[in-house]
């Protein structure tokens, strides 16, 4: 991206940001009066939005009549101050801590079909009150500043690069034939909005949890500061936790090395006893089973408390842990999750290794088929009825009899895809006096803050 490109925004720009998709009908409350943008206004109240006939979108209040119809909404407060609220928005969608909420944001409301003529509920924000809201949605309020500061300039960079006329051309061509089947998911596949609101873009839950004065702070004094690599703005990613190693982009999306999201050692120096690369598989097993030191190496429960929302503490051994799937329950899941009956599953046998060690290409050794499955997003969904925490995992087997395993043991590394910065090693640097600078020189090497707008 050309430095032209970079001058091209004349000041904060605003995003469109999905909250429910492809529903039937949802429900939500208005603090105040809005227009519709057709010259009708909605008073405060409680509303239902459902499909209508011939392709509109009905709107009735819980004391109206006669339903609002429109082939699309968009409402706008009088006042900027005020706020809507969106009932029952699901988060954390395939994860482990998934739930339903009711979430409360500012700014414009969008009501609108997709292409399957189901309703979709879109939040218009300014860059700067969204990210307020990220900062909250994705780190406690107690976290340290300057772990803030760093977060606030990543997740603008990834917001921004995401956006025309930033927007990089990607190549999507899973790779997929009668024996494997390869494919990522990334932030193309919306289409109606910018991003989402939940973890597969950047969390968003509008000022439900945005009470956070140092959240605030941290995006204003942080405010338009990009990170920018050869003139080009980063495509900063990040994960919870990288398990020692963060990892490369190429291993996680589309075959393409970027040189600021590549894999390094989330330390100071390397640990003895061990050595790279762990795309050497007896390499990458020595490292999953041991617990080398690491910024994100860490258990103690006033750090986690600090710095991780709520939901995020019910998850206590990200940095190495064990899960145990039976042979029934893995051949569901595999039905399940990927239409294929592989019949008794005999081996899962990594193929392809990323330098962190995470799993890239798994082959999956059945009685009616054999298939070789990645990136590891993928992997991570076959395997887990939610997601597993990540695919840098060994596989061990156990077995009372000569047939199949009736047990996969799974011993793992991380949290996430391992991408540019981990959110726990950044929050143990922070606490270690790191200024958020040092921090993101750490996790995104040779770029270089700039003042966007």
């Amino acid at each position: 991206m050309s430095e032209s490109n970079l001058q091209m925004i004349g000041g904060e720009p605003v995003v469109t940001v999905g909250l429910i998709s492809s529903v039937e009908s949802a429900s939500f409350s208005l603090k105040s009066e809005f227009v519709t943008g057709e010259g009708g206004r909605l008073a405060a109240g409680s509303y239902h939005a459902r499909v209508g006939e011939g392709g509109s979108i009905e709107i009735i209040g819980d004391v109206d009549e006669r339903p609002m119809s429109l082939a699309e909404f968009r409402l706008t407060p009088l006042d900027p101050g005020t706020s809507f609220v969106i009932r029952d928005v699901i988060i954390g969608i395939d994860f482990h801590w998934r739930r339903n909420e009711d979430q409360e944001f500012r700014g414009s409301l969008m009501i609108k079909l997709d292409e399957e003529r189901r309703l979709l509920l879109i939040n218009e924000i300014s860059v700067e009150d969204y990210l307020s809201s990220v900062i909250s949605s994705e780190m406690s309020e107690s976290a340290h500043s300057e772990l803030l500061k760093a977060h606030s300039v990543i997740s603008r960079s990834w917001l921004l690069a995401q956006l025309t006329p930033f927007k990089e051309p990607r190549t999507r061509v899973p790779e997929s034939d009668g024996n494997k089947l390869i494919r990522w998911y990334d932030r193309e596949d919306h289409r109606d909005f910018d991003v989402c609101a939940d973890d597969h873009c950047q969390r968003y839950q509008g000022i439900t949890r945005q009470t956070s004065l140092s959240a605030k702070t941290a995006v204003g004094k942080t405010s338009g500061q990009v990170l920018v690599y050869h003139d080009g703005l980063c495509d900063a990613r990040y994960s919870k936790a990288c398990g020692g190693m963060t990892e490369s982009f190429d291993a996680a999306w589309e075959d393409r090395k970027i040189p600021y999201l590549t894999v390094s050692y989330d330390g100071r120096s390397f640990p003895a006893g061990f050595s790279l690369p762990l795309t050497d598989e007896e390499k990458a097993r020595l490292w999953i089973d041991n617990s080398p030191p690491a910024y994100c190496n860490t258990k103690g429960r006033d750090v986690l408390d600090k710095i991780l929302p709520d939901f995020d503490q019910e998850t206590t051994d990200f940095y190495r842990w064990r899960v145990m799937i039976g042979q029934e329950e893995l051949r569901d899941l595999l039905r399940l999750k990927l239409g294929i009956d592989f019949g008794a599953v005999h081996k899962l046998e990594p193929v392809v290794r990323g330098g962190s060690g995470r799993i890239v290409k798994l082959r999956i050794t059945g009685d009616r088929e054999t298939k070789i499955i990645g990136k590891e997003l993928e992997i991570r969904r076959a395997l887990s009825p939610a997601h597993l925490y990540s695919s840098a995992f060994f596989v061990e087997t156990e077995s009372s009899h000569t047939g199949p395993p009736s047990h996969f043991i799974l011993k793992g590394a991380g949290w996430g895809h391992g991408v540019g910065l981990c959110q726990i090693g950044a929050a143990i640097m922070a606490e270690q006096e790191y200024n958020y600078e040092q921090i993101l020189g750490h996790y995104y090497r040779g770029t270089v803050l700039k003042q966007l707008y």
